[in-house]
């Protein structure tokens, strides 16, 4: 029987795209092209929609017993996070407040709820770091615990997590890393002192999945029947993860899921139950945890198998994957910040999440699925749907493609511009002369002497203004003279060297 209970649920809201694919002109900015990949009046319907039946009334009720001691872990996408601020402000400062009490702990998400993981593992990294910063920057808090995208976990995720310092993150029951273990257990992986919390999967769906099924055997759940099961579950503590959509979205008001809510709290402070946040049962349990073999193919709380055949099983959503990652690497190469963030947002696990129906052999798998496909996209067509997909993605890649060719062709312009200058000194005193070289090649340059008694070198410059210092025998002396630019007399200030090209 356990006597703690950990809750974590996540808030997250993708950027959808613009379906049909919108051409893009060849000369649009950053700013015109983001405009006409993402759809945001749809993303601002959806935002508000969700906002009225879910997020205020589910913050509200979780403001109100979490100040009656109930303790929870938060955590929220960037992604909802960007367009709270641009829709509903008053959304955002209730989420504030919230996460100000002593009672909730604020958990650092993969930003985009991407999948850059499986693209650039280094990138992820910095994202995550980002993500920690901006959230601690918004609302206050500095996270402590990290969970990845639909709960991602493999051995170069959480060593990658390790390194970063974080105390704690999050993985799904599944049995491909339990094996026979329960997950009410503290564990680590590798003697690494990341700690790792298993998911509960049977009593978090119990509630997230099939709280208004009429045809489950557990139907209709009440507070007490579910407090009682999570007190005989075995082992030290139960960890149950559900989405924040659970209340009032995927379940609406009229089932009782908020009154349901409202009195599973008091009744597991009635059972003597304590709430824990993820942190507090990672420092409680540390000297009790165990180690854990991780696998090298991911789990995720996802799909039936949960790995990442949910994500990649069908051709559609491979083809989508490969797009996405090429869309990273030219964007990548452009060097430009914007239509890098652009190809972040394009990585979102929800673009291949929405075309799981394609290849689905489970009706409820695929229902889920075609759930989060927006509606007016279904006006095109299912065949059309993954077609029309990836055309926004072959938009954006042509798009940084012309930008980068042109950043090649500027960046091979200024290569072919350089030329040879020759610099000629004559020997005032000693045979040893030696000159810094301009800022092109920031290091020492031996000049050798001629049967005249000049001293010769000859540098290759790029056009501009180029700082230099003559050194005769560990003395600064002054510039020479050059056919090709003025040179400042000087003995130790840096001399001057002038180039034009035409």
């Amino acid at each position: 029987m356990v006597d703690n209970l950990v809750v974590y649920t996540i808030i997250h809201q993708p950027r959808r795209l613009r379906l049909p694919a919108y051409p893009v002109s060849p000369d649009a900015s950053a700013d015109e092209l983001e405009a006409m990949l993402f759809d945001d009046a749809l993303n601002q319907f959806y935002l508000r929609k969700v906002a009225k039946y879910c997020y205020h009334p589910a913050i509200d009720l979780f403001q109100d017993i979490v100040e009656k001691g109930f303790r929870m872990s938060l955590g929220l996408s960037i992604s909802f996070a960007d367009q709270a601020m641009r829709w509903d402000p008053p959304l955002i400062e209730k989420l504030k407040r919230l996460v100000a009490h002593p009672n909730v702990e604020l958990v650092c998400v993969e930003p985009y709820h991407s999948f850059l993981f499986y693209i650039d593992i280094a990138a992820f990294q910095e994202r995550m770091v980002w993500a920690r910063n901006w959230l601690e920057g918004v609302f206050g808090k500095r996270p402590k615990v990290a969970e990845t995208t639909e709960m991602f976990m493999s051995r170069e995720i959480y060593y990658s997590l390790d390194h970063l310092g974080f105390s704690a993150t999050l993985a799904e029951g599944r049995e491909k890393i339990l094996g026979w273990r329960s997950p009410s257990y503290l564990y680590r992986h590798g003697g690494r002192d990341l700690a790792l919390l298993i998911r509960h999967k049977e009593l978090s769906d119990d509630v997230g999945y099939r709280f208004s099924q009429r045809t489950w055997h557990g139907y209709p759940l009440t507070a007490q029947k579910y407090v009682d099961w999570i007190k005989h579950a075995p082992g030290d503590f139960v960890f149950i993860g559900w989405d924040f959509e659970t209340f009032g979205e995927h379940h609406s008001n009229s089932t009782g899921i908020f009154e349901f809510l409202k009195w599973m709290a008091g009744e597991l402070s009635w059972r003597r139950i304590e709430t824990l946040t993820v942190s507090q049962a990672a420092e409680r349990f540390r000297d009790a945890s165990y180690d854990i073999e991780l696998p090298i193919v991911p789990t995720t709380w996802a799909g039936l198998n949960g790995d990442p055949r949910f994500f990649l099983g069908n051709p559609a959503q491979f083809r989508v994957f490969l797009l996405m990652s090429h869309a990273y690497s030219v964007a990548r190469l452009t060097g430009d910040p914007h239509l890098i963030d652009i190809s972040l947002q394009l990585c979102q696990s929800d673009n291949l999440h929405l075309l799981q129906w394609l290849s689905s052999n489970d009706p409820s798998e695929a229902e889920v699925s075609s759930y989060f496909t927006p509606g007016y996209w279904w006006n095109l067509g299912a065949s059309r749907i993954p077609i029309e997909l990836q055309r926004v993605y072959d938009q954006f890649i042509g798009a940084a493609g012309r930008r980068l060719e042109k950043r090649q062709k500027g960046t091979r312009a200024a290569a072919r511009a350089k030329r040879d200058i020759d610099i000629r000194v004559g020997a005032h005193k000693g045979d040893g002369i030696a000159a810094r070289s301009p800022s092109d090649k920031p290091s020492d340059l031996q000049l050798l002497s001629d049967p005249s008694g000049l001293f010769k070198a000859t540098l290759n410059l790029s056009p501009g203004t180029h700082e230099y210092k003559l050194i005769v025998d560990g003395d600064g002396a002054g510039g020479p003279s050059c056919s090709d630019g003025a040179a400042k007399e000087c003995s130790l200030a840096n001399c001057v060297l002038s180039l034009n090209v035409k």
